[in-house]
């Protein structure tokens, strides 16, 4: 019996799964603050990759970069989520006035690393998720997102030097 090239694809989708699904599901994870979402979105990359298995030279960039603009629409919708919640608040009677809540902690005690590579440009964020929290190459980074090294060398330099201000200035 024959076997057909989608039970190929499969098989050998099935192997990438193996020995990426955890580190992705848990890199997600922290991405969003969520183990269960974190698992979803890894199991939606992987769904993507079966339909894209043709068109993809390198399945683990590809994973993360998948999950990576994943993680970015989930953030975005969340800020657009939150956004209309509070504009819902604000418009009710009992949501106006002073002292509706209590002041938040001081930024400066609480801000994050992560918050502060959220806070980059997405050009800056993708390649410092890319290269030093998915541990891709230059290389790799520079294929998935379709710069230049050196592009992305120099998109890393900026980060980092963002980075240092944003943590700097939060002391």
């Amino acid at each position: 019996m024959a076997t057909s090239r989608a039970d190929d694809v499969e098989a050998e989708v099935r192997e990438v799964y193996r020995a990426h699904f955890g580190r992705l599901a848990g890199w997600a994870g922290t991405l969003v603050s969520d183990r269960d979402l974190g698992h979803d979105l890894a199991v939606e990359a992987f769904v993507r990759l079966m339909r894209h298995w043709g068109e993809v030279d390198d399945p683990r960039p590809w994973l993360y970069t998948t999950v990576a603009n994943l993680v970015r629409d989930h953030w975005r919708r969340h800020g657009r989520e939150a956004a209309a919640y509070e504009r819902y608040v604000a418009g009710r009677p009992e949501g106006r006035g002073a002292d509706t809540a209590a002041p938040g902690p001081d930024h400066a005690e609480v801000m994050s690393v992560r918050e502060a590579v959220e806070g980059l440009p997405e050009r800056l964020r993708t390649a410092v998720l890319l290269h030093y929290f998915a541990d891709l190459s230059v290389a790799q980074v520079a294929r998935q997102i379709g710069k230049a090294e050196g592009t992305v060398k120099r998109d890393l330099y900026d980060a980092r030097a963002r980075l240092a201000r944003a943590l700097e200035e939060a002391r």
